[in-house]
């Protein structure tokens, strides 16, 4: 300060709300200290700019906040619009073929297409509906794993396996390229692992044009197993691939848009391989490039498996599309739904495969047919008006007519997630089936008990 020439000088805190902004010095050239008035005064003057500065920073925050709001806003429309739109789109197609085989008398072919129609955009609507519920559960943090040991080879044919014909249908090559040495395992939810591959494979499919190339490449890099997905496709802009795994995010919005979805898939993908203890990144030269999903998971240090070096997806499968050859004949099963149509559709399938069926929509029915006549097996929904498939359970299990020869049970409900499988298992349910029920798996799962 005497390089300056000042002969007094007074330093003063800028503090607000005990938030130190700086502080302010006062200096002068011909005094040689400040009275404390004088420094009472500086003072003052420090705590309004500390009050004006505070002020500032809250608008500039209160802006910022404001531009996010809008953002978030403008995220949650497009989203809202785009579920609409996913929603409709297949129901037009469902509703529509509907229509025409209840009022027109068409040809066998004709009947099979307009079935298989409904049956895929019914599946896309499902597919549609789970992404919902595992984001909200992965948000809520109420996400679990059923971790063990897993062959990444087997989940990776699993996942090929499932969009193979989509594959097909656009004369893509779809290849598998694994290492002809043994390769360890890793820690993972099988299902879920297959979950984040079907994803990338399916986002692959989508963006690929006609005749493109789509390879699949396992290998060991240090600790990890690296699965690298590379496509052919349209490619990821550069401006786009910092948010290619956000939530509700798409490269193009618009109603004009050429490829459907909600953006889920990527985040779900991104959560999972988290959740695992793993990474996931995305690389791409740039638009009309291709892209290259690359996955990295914790290799375990024993409990290798052996490879073939590549894996065609054209390969033929099983058949797994007709009921299991297991009759139900003179099984006795009662079905218990508040919903008509659902049990409709049960009586007419289980009859077709020789069980005989009671049907009611009551738990306070179905408790008086087991007292008086128990059958062979008890079909139940869950969530019912009056008394749910829980306490059904609970009530039938305490009849005396159950001490000696307990009725089978199980349970039939559109809760789908894994808490609510878990409870009804250990609710006493033998087997847990999720509405939209698969027929062949019902079938399936009367024959075994």
């Amino acid at each position: 300060m005497r390089s300056l020439g000042l002969t007094a000088y007074s330093c003063q805190p800028l503090v607000s709300q005990g938030k130190l902004f700086g502080t302010l010095g006062f200096g002068s050239l011909t005094r040689t200290e400040f009275t404390p008035a004088e420094t009472q005064l500086f003072q003052a003057i420090c705590d309004r700019i500390a009050i004006a500065l505070e002020r500032s920073d809250l608008v500039s925050s209160l802006q910022q906040q404001t531009e996010e709001l809008k953002r978030a806003n403008r995220l949650k429309d497009e989203f809202l619009a785009a579920l609409s739109h996913e929603l409709r789109t297949p129901l037009n197609p469902i509703l529509g073929w509907t229509k025409v085989l209840q009022t027109q008398n068409l040809a066998v072919p004709k009947t099979k297409e307009a079935l298989s129609t409904i049956e895929r955009n019914v599946k896309q609507q499902i597919a549609l509906v789970d992404d919902l519920l595992d984001i909200s559960r992965i948000v809520q943090g109420q996400f679990q794993l059923a971790s063990q040991p897993v062959d990444l080879e087997t989940i990776l044919n699993a996942a090929g396996e499932s969009v193979r014909f989509a594959a097909i249908a656009k004369c893509i090559t779809l290849e598998y390229h694994y290492p002809a040495d043994s390769l360890s395992q890793v820690m993972g939810d099988e299902l879920r692992l297959q979950q984040v591959f079907w994803n990338l494979l399916a986002n692959a499919i989508k963006f690929t044009p006609h005749n493109g190339r789509i390879d699949v490449w396992l290998e060991q890099v240090q600790n990890n197993a690296q699965i690298s997905i590379t496509d052919t496709g349209i490619g990821i802009a550069a401006e786009f691939l910092p948010h290619v795994f956000d939530r509700f995010r798409q490269a193009d919005g618009s109603s004009t848009r050429q490829y459907g979805g909600l953006g889920l898939g990527l985040a779900l993908v991104k959560h999972l391989v988290e959740l695992h203890g793993g990474t996931v990144s995305a690389e791409s030269p740039g638009a009309a490039k291709g892209a290259t999903f690359k996955v990295n998971l914790p290799l375990l240090e024993s409990a290798s498996f052996n490879s073939p070096a590549t894996v065609n997806s054209q390969q033929p499968q099983p058949d797994s599309s007709s009921f299991p050859s297991g009759s139900l004949t003179e099984i006795r099963v009662l079905v218990v739904d508040d919903e008509p149509d659902n049990l409709d559709l049960i009586d007419f399938v289980l009859t077709q495969e020789g069980a005989i069926i009671t049907a009611v929509t009551s738990s306070a029915e179905a408790l008086t047919i087991v007292a008086e006549n128990p059958p062979d097996i008890l079909i139940s929904d869950i969530g019912m008006p009056g008394m749910d498939g829980y306490e059904l359970l609970r009530q039938v299990r305490a009849l005396p007519s159950q001490q000696h020869k307990p009725v089978k049970a199980i349970a039939l409900t559109a809760f789908a997630q894994q808490e609510d499988r878990e409870k009804a298992i250990n609710a006493g349910f033998q087997a847990y089936l999720s509405k939209p029920i698969n027929l062949i798996d019902l079938v399936a799962a009367i024959a075994e008990q």
